[in-house]
């Protein structure tokens, strides 16, 4: 009758179970335990994505425009400029974009966990900042635009400044696709850093290629 009555009271009050008789439960002990590592994983998770976005985009949009720049123009100081204009750019509206992305990403999660009643059950849950995810791919942005901004502006001959643009660009995709692939848990980092340079490639391509013909029309 005691040990019945002890049962009751744990299941109706568990703020007030000693502390000894929780943590001797090996099966509430391995569920806190994976409930930490999943908190861990999906806080990583979030940092992660915010940044190889964010660096990858940075890399990709600033190399494609030194480079349509460069079609068309030869001078160093204009391609220089471009990039470095599409570089804040394209920080400031990854910023945005993902802050709106995560804050709605948020209040939908807010809104599910009010109405399953999460918050009275105790559990921890982790929920998206969207001011850390805006200022993750703000920074990560300005981190991939700076590689291929490095050699436009110090290179002079505009030929070899193009090609160690490009060449710096596919190391640097190759880089961010297998380090995403890692640490992101897949098990094909190489197919993924494959992948990403072919889609590196072909951005760099359709640029320079479609901005070559104002070449023509400049010199003339």
């Amino acid at each position: 009758m005691a040990s019945q009555t002890l049962q009751q009271i744990c299941c109706e009050q568990p703020n007030m179970v000693p502390n000894n008789l929780k943590t001797n439960d090996p099966k509430s002990t391995q569920a806190t335990s994976t409930n930490d590592e999943v908190e861990v994983v999906v806080e990583r998770a979030q940092w992660l994505r915010a940044a190889v976005l964010g660096a990858n985009d940075g890399l990709l949009s600033t190399t494609s425009l030194l480079l349509g720049v460069g079609a068309a123009k030869t001078d160093r100081w204009s391609m220089s400029l471009a990039g470095l204009a599409g570089a804040l750019a394209g920080s400031c509206s990854m910023a945005v974009g993902e802050f709106v992305s995560v804050s709605t990403q948020r209040d939908i999660e807010e809104k599910l966990i009010v109405s399953g009643g999460g918050e009275e059950s105790g559990v921890s849950i982790v929920l998206p900042n969207p001011h850390k995810a805006a200022a993750a791919s703000a920074l990560a942005f300005l981190s991939g635009s700076i590689v291929p901004l490095i050699p436009a502006a110090l290179i002079g001959d505009h030929v070899t400044s193009v090609v160690v643009i490009v060449a710096v660009a596919t190391l640097a995709l190759a880089m961010f696709g297998w380090g995403g692939a890692r640490f992101g848990g897949s098990s094909r980092p190489k197919v993924s850093a494959v992948r990403v340079v072919v889609g590196g490639w072909l951005a760099m391509a359709v640029t320079y290629g479609l901005l070559k013909p104002f070449d023509r029309h400049h010199g003339n």
